[in-house]
């Protein structure tokens, strides 16, 4: 059993990771600061299965204030592995807020950063994001390829930035990291803002579904349980391995067009979608697309789940919110 803090414990991937971990025998120390970009009885109904856990603690702190408020909030227990999820999330919204972006997703990361280095902390899997390959040509993505011209939003810049940070930190000071790019995750807890989550909503009010461009972006949706699973073989790949520098992508390698996706989502729901055109958003690529050899090779990482499956689990779960926490 190790002892493993999860930053962005309350949030959609967050809650299932921690759960994860507490079944596979680990504690778990949680670390959120409750962003408001979305309600804050959504994130706490996510934690409720950890909070009866006795092998849970949680703690309340934004990982922007600093190292100070690190050292009040977290306690001094010995801890094995950070996973580092937290994070202002989003395309879109980055390019509204970039200051917000790069405030919470750079500086909060560097101070939790030397917070390890205060408490001596070597192991950390850092989650980054399929933002940072832009509309790179090659495909699919591989972890290898050069991404200092790729990013084309202010969260994709961040997300590279952390990843260049981890790297620093393992270079100066020895820090064992796991970096892995998360490709467009969907399920159970998914945020309100994302697009299955309102394309849901909308078919379900009877209204009709915003397509933005001419419906053949494509990205590689990864159902939850199968990325969580892909963190928890990295705490794993940590735990056993002192020192290491690696980059994964934990995607499904199996691009889906948006018309595709809208259309699989009536099928869940069992309402045909009526389509509304709109102009390309800001700051979209144009596909993602997971080369996940090196995470299938490292780790044994080997999503599951059918998007259809997925999906049907998503409007399931969304059966039992209540509006209110929508």
């Amino acid at each position: 059993m190790a002892s493993i803090l999860v930053t962005g414990c309350a949030g959609f991937i967050g809650s299932h990771l921690a759960e994860r971990l507490l079944h596979d025998g680990h504690r778990v120390v949680g670390l959120d600061n409750f962003d408001p970009f979305y309600d804050r009885a959504h994130k706490q109904q996510n934690l409720t299965a950890c909070l009866a856990h006795p092998r849970f603690s949680f703690h309340e702190a934004d990982l922007r204030q600093g190292l100070d408020a690190l050292v009040d909030a977290l306690p001094a227990d010995p801890i094995e592995v950070v996973v580092h999820l937290a994070a202002k999330a989003g395309v879109g919204p980055s390019v509204k807020d970039p200051i917000g972006y790069l405030e919470n997703n750079v500086i909060g990361t560097t101070s939790l950063l030397e917070w390890m280095r205060h408490r001596d902390i070597g192991k950390l899997f850092f989650a980054s994001s399929s933002s940072v390959y832009g509309n790179t040509p090659e495909q699919p993505f591989r972890e290898d390829m050069n991404l200092l011209a790729a990013c084309i939003s202010p969260y994709a810049a961040s997300k590279l930035s952390g990843e260049q940070l981890t790297y620093t930190y393992h270079h100066l000071y020895g820090l064992g990291v796991l970096n892995a790019r998360f490709f467009t995750v969907y399920g159970p807890r998914q945020r309100p803002d994302l697009a299955i989550h309102k394309f849901v909503r909308l078919l379900q009010s009877g209204q009709p579904i915003p397509v933005f461009g001419d419906g053949t972006t494509a990205r590689d949706y990864t159902f939850v349980l199968d990325t969580v699973d892909g963190i928890a073989r990295g705490v794993e790949y940590l735990l056993l391995h002192t020192g290491v520098y690696e980059t994964i992508n934990l995607g499904n390698n199996r691009p889906v067009s948006l018309l595709q996706l809208i259309a699989a989502v009536g099928e869940a729901v069992g309402v045909e979608p009526q389509l509304e055109f709109q102009p390309m958003q800001a700051g979209d690529v144009d596909i993602t697309y997971a080369d996940i050899s090196k995470a299938r090779q490292l780790l044994g990482y080997a999503p599951q789940t059918p998007l259809p499956e997925g999906l049907r689990a998503f409007v399931q779960w969304l059966e039992t919110v209540p509006t209110e926490h929508l």
